[in-house]
C-alpha cells in the first residue's frame, strides 16, 4: 500500500482519471515531506540533537513512499510497518535513558499513523496486530522524548487518535474483505454462467451432430440419396455449436463480438420456432411447437429466455435420452400472470448414444437454478399416461406485490 492508499484511507475518493490519482499521490507526498521538513526545522531551531530526526525519518518515509512496483520481495507490508515502529520506539528510549529532550514533530507522527494505518488494513493475520500494536506503541511514546521521562501531553488524546486511525484501518479492511468476497462471487457467477451458455448451446448442436451421423453410418449403404440433406444439416449444426463457442469465448476476452446483446446469446418465444424445426431435421422425431394466442409478444426478456432454455434442454434431453421418440409437443400458454412451458415426448428411454453423450443431469441442475430464480417451478417425470416424457415449467411474468 503506497502513500495514495493511504491519503484515500483518510477519506479522499478515488476515482477512473489518472490524472487525479496524481494529483492526490502528490499532494499527499508534499504534505509528508513537508512535515519531515519542519521536524527538521524545529529541532536544529530548539539547539537539541537532530540524530532522532535523521535516524528515524528517513526509515519512515521510505516505509510510506517506497513506490509498489519497485519494493523487493523481503519488504512486505509486515516489515515496512513494524521495522519504522521498532527503531521510532528504540530512538525514543534512548533519549530517556540519555536524560537529554528531543523534540518530536510532525512528520514522524503522519509517518507512523500512516504505517498504523497500512499495518491494520493490508498486513495478514496475526501480523495485523503485532504491527498495529508496534505503531501504535511508538506512537504513543514520541511525547516523552520532550520530557527525558515524563510526558506533559495528555496520553488520552494521543490514545484516541491512536484508536480512531486503527479503527479506522479496521474499517477498511473489512470494506476490502467484503470487495474481495464480491469479486470472487462475480466471477464465479460468471464462470458458472459461461458453463451454462456452453452446456445450453453446445451441447444441444453436438448431440444433434452425433445422432445425425449414427444414421449418416446406416444410410451409406441402404439410401445414400438422404445423405446429402443428413450432412447439410451436420455442417449447420457444427456452424451453430462455433458460433455458440465463439460468442462464450468472446465474453471472457471482451472482444467486441462479445458486446452482442443477451438476446442474441440466449434466443426467446421468436426464436423458438427454428429450434423447433431445427430439432427435426431428416432424422429426428416429429415435433410441433403450439404457441396460444394469450401468450403475449412483450413478456420480459429474462422470462423468455429462459423459457428457451426449457425448450432447448427438454430437446436435447430427447436425443440423449429417448431416441425411439417419435413426437415431441412444445406447448406456450399464458394465463397472465405467468407463462407455461411444456414439453412432451412419446419415447420410452431407447437411445443409441454412447455413454460419455448422455449428460451427466447437471443441464437439468442449472435450468431448475435458473427457473426458481425468477420465482417460477420445473418439474420433469413421466407423463400421466405412461407414454413418454413431460418437462413443465412455471415462468412468472408479473412481480408479486
Amino acid at each position: 500500500m503506497d502513500l495514495l492508499s493511504s491519503v484515500r484511507a483518510l477519506g479522499a475518493s478515488p476515482g477512473p482519471d489518472d490524472r487525479r490519482q496524481g494529483l492526490l499521490r502528490a499532494v499527499g507526498v508534499v504534505l509528508l515531506l513537508s512535515a519531515a521538513g519542519v521536524d527538521l526545522l524545529f529541532a536544529g531551531l530548539d539547539g537539541g540533537p537532530l540524530w532522532p530526526q535523521l535516524v528515524v525519518l528517513p526509515i519512515g518515509l521510505a516505509a510510506v513512499l517506497w513506490p509498489a512496483a519497485r519494493r523487493p520481495a523481503w519488504l512486505t507490508t509486515a516489515v515496512r510497518t513494524a521495522v519504522p515502529a521498532v527503531v521510532s520506539g528504540a530512538v525514543t528510549a534512548a533519549v530517556v535513558v540519555s536524560g537529554r529532550e528531543a523534540l518530536d514533530g510532525p512528520g514522524e507522527q503522519a509517518a507512523l499513523l500512516c504505517l498504523l494505518l497500512i499495518a491494520v488494513r493490508d498486513c495478514p493475520m496475526p501480523w495485523a496486530a503485532l504491527c498495529g500494536a508496534l505503531d501504535g506503541a511508538a506512537m504513543l511514546a514520541l511525547p516523552y522524548r520532550q520530557t527525558a521521562g515524563e510526558s506533559s501531553v495528555n496520553p488520552f488524546g494521543m490514545l484516541l487518535l491512536v484508536g480512531v486511525v486503527a479503527g479506522l484501518g479496521g474499517y477498511l479492511r473489512a470494506l476490502d474483505h467484503r470487495r474481495r468476497v464480491a469479486v470472487t462471487e462475480t466471477q464465479r457467477a460468471e464462470r458458472l454462467a459461461m458453463a451454462a451458455d456452453l452446456h445450453d448451446f453446445v451441447a444441444h448442436h453436438v448431440t444433434g451432430i452425433l445422432v445425425q451421423s449414427q444414421v449418416a453410418q446406416l444410410l451409406a449403404t441402404t439410401d445414400p440419396e438422404r445423405l446429402a440433406k443428413i450432412l447439410k444439416d451436420v455442417e449447420h449444426s457444427a456452424t451453430e455449436a462455433l458460433a455458440s463457442m465463439r460468442r462464450t469465448v468472446g465474453l471472457m476476452r471482451e472482444t467486441p463480438e462479445a458486446g452482442r446483446t443477451d438476446r442474441d446469446a440466449t434466443g426467446d418465444l421468436a426464436a423458438l420456432t427454428e429450434l423447433v424445426e431445427g430439432f427435426v431435421g431428416p432424422v429426428g422425431p416429429k415435433a410441433a411447437l403450439r404457441r396460444d394466442s394469450s401468450v403475449p409478444d412483450d413478456l420480459p426478456h429474462e422470462v423468455q429466455a429462459a423459457a428457451y432454455r426449457v425448450v432447448q434442454e427438454a430437446l436435447t434431453n430427447v436425443r440423449r435420452h429417448a431416441a425411439d421418440a417419435t413426437e415431441v409437443a412444445v406447448d406456450l400458454v399464458h394465463d397472465g400472470r405467468a407463462l407455461e412451458v411444456t414439453v412432451r415426448d412419446d419415447g420410452r428411454g431407447g437411445t443409441r448414444l454412447p455413454t460419455a453423450a448422455r449428460g451427466g443431469g447437471f443441464g437439468l441442475v442449472g435450468l431448475t437454478e435458473r427457473v426458481t430464480a425468477l420465482g417460477g417451478e420445473l418439474r420433469t417425470g413421466p407423463r400421466s399416461d405412461r407414454r413418454g416424457w413431460q418437462v413443465r415449467a412455471m415462468l412468472p411474468t408479473q412481480k408479486s406485490s
